[in-house]
């Protein structure tokens, strides 16, 4: 008999499907609550390849008013220069 191939999410982690569905049962809500019960997303490519097949598998396995967004965009861009210079940015 053949044995039953594992499904990568995160090819970084090398984090499986059953992996994904072990942490929502233990009671991941959100994909940082995934990551923090496996690690996925944390690999070379930062999510890019993995977030939308976890943010998936939490829409089929969750109730989707538990599901809050796990990503916050930046308030206000800030350069790299100034934060090494020190120099204060005055609000716009």
């Amino acid at each position: 008999m053949s044995e039953k191939k594992p499904v990568y999410i995160c090819r970084c982690q090398e984090i499986t499907e059953d992996d994904i569905k072990k942490a929502i049962e233990d009671g991941a809500r959100t994909v940082k609550g995934v990551k923090n019960r496996t690690g996925a997303t944390m690999g070379l490519c930062q999510g890019r390849t993995c977030r939308k097949l976890i943010e998936r598998m939490l829409a089929r396995y969750v109730d989707m008013n538990e599901i809050k967004p796990g990503t916050r965009p930046p308030v206000r861009t800030v350069k790299i220069d100034d934060m090494v210079k020190g120099e204060e940015v005055e609000n716009e």
